[in-house]
């Protein structure tokens, strides 16, 4: 049955329904109505919360309970995610499962509470030591944010990596309906046998987890597992969502409510007769290059929209290989695009064209 739910709550809600018994976090504006609904929440499910006395505490407490084989997350907005990621490094080089959720508002810094796109690179690159990647989820909306983090559970324990999902403040404070059903897990998932579960099974051998490696290399052959783990997550899951690229004049590319924004924009559009496909990143680590590249053949003109300095626009131009110019249109700050004002452009590309 559906229910109308502000979107942290209803994350909060997916997360305990996909079987997270342990949450640790730290408030910050706009994700606060996560830590705050899981505060009772895990209680009544016989899970594990905690209100960490940082956010970097809070990411090496998920790092403990991810070890230990239990279904762990933690959620945070940018400057939160900041201080985590020397965690995040040591999680994706230990091969922890866990799941990070950032709802992310404007910056730089301080920056307002208002929803912003600007923490692309932190959640794509990273700012932890060393080469490390992490599947990165981009819903659009609160529906698909529920059934995203959910799959995010499945996906760290398949690949015992850590992934993320990062949805735009807006999506954590607006109200949808939604549907939120219990996930098992999945049963093709293997055992974790490699948690560490203490000693009550004298059968199994000691299990420990380090990311220091004297010999250099040994630290290579390391690397070069995690390098191969994540190609083959590169070539598996990779998501784009497609509207009407076929046969489209303009392709506009975008990811979270900036992408909502550009369904208006389309209908707009068809009005002077302007015909506008939608390319729709779900993923953008990996990002879906290879897709987005077939979407955008057919089009005499791209454009990236997104509340962030062209961050998204990088990844369109590699993945475009030159085939296609890609034109850019931004706003900062905690403001967001209009309808119109992406129409205007998508009319200035056009004559350019």
């Amino acid at each position: 049955m559906k229910k109308l739910m502000k979107g942290n709550e209803a994350m909060a809600e997916a997360a305990v329904m996909a079987g997270c018994r342990y949450y640790f976090g730290y408030p910050i504006t706009p994700q606060s109505e996560v830590p705050e609904y899981l505060s009772w929440r895990m209680a009544e499910v016989g899970g594990v919360y905690k209100q960490a006395e940082s956010e970097l505490a809070a990411a090496n407490m998920l790092f403990g309970a991810g070890a230990a084989g239990g279904r762990a997350m933690t959620s945070s907005s940018g400057l939160g995610i900041a201080l985590m990621q020397e965690a995040i490094s040591h999680t994706c080089a230990c091969e922890i499962p866990a799941v990070y959720l950032n709802v992310s508002r404007g910056g730089p810094a301080l920056g307002c509470i208002q929803p912003g796109q600007a923490d692309y690179y932190q959640m794509t690159r990273g700012g932890g030591p060393g080469d490390y990647s992490m599947i990165v989820y981009a819903p659009s909306n609160v529906q698909e944010a529920c059934d995203l983090l959910q799959l995010a559970f499945d996906k760290a324990e398949q690949y015992r990596n850590p992934v993320a999902v990062y949805a735009d403040g807006c999506i954590g404070q607006i109200m949808e309906s939604v549907e939120i059903h219990e996930r098992e897990r999945d049963p093709k998932l293997p055992p974790k046998s490699w948690a560490a579960t203490g000693w009550d099974d004298p059968s199994r051998r000691p299990t420990g987890f380090t990311s220091v490696f004297m010999d250099p290399a040994k630290c290579e052959r390391h690397n070069d597992h995690l390098q191969e783990k994540y190609r083959i997550i590169r070539e598996n899951e990779a998501r784009l969502d497609t509207i009407d690229t076929d046969d489209a004049d303009v392709v506009l590319v975008a990811y979270g409510t900036t992408a909502r924004i550009c369904m208006s924009a389309k209908r707009i559009a068809a009005e002077s007769g302007i015909r506008v496909g939608i390319a729709r990143p779900i993923t953008i680590w990996p990002f879906p290059a290879r897709q987005l590249y077939r979407a955008c053949q057919n089009a005499k003109a791209v454009l990236c929209v997104e509340m962030a300095a062209g961050q998204l626009y990088d990844d369109v131009r590699l993945a475009l290989n030159g085939s296609r110019d890609a034109g850019l249109y931004y706003r900062l700050g905690g403001m967001m695009p209009r309808a119109r004002d992406i129409c205007q452009e998508i009319t200035k590309l056009l004559e350019e064209a």
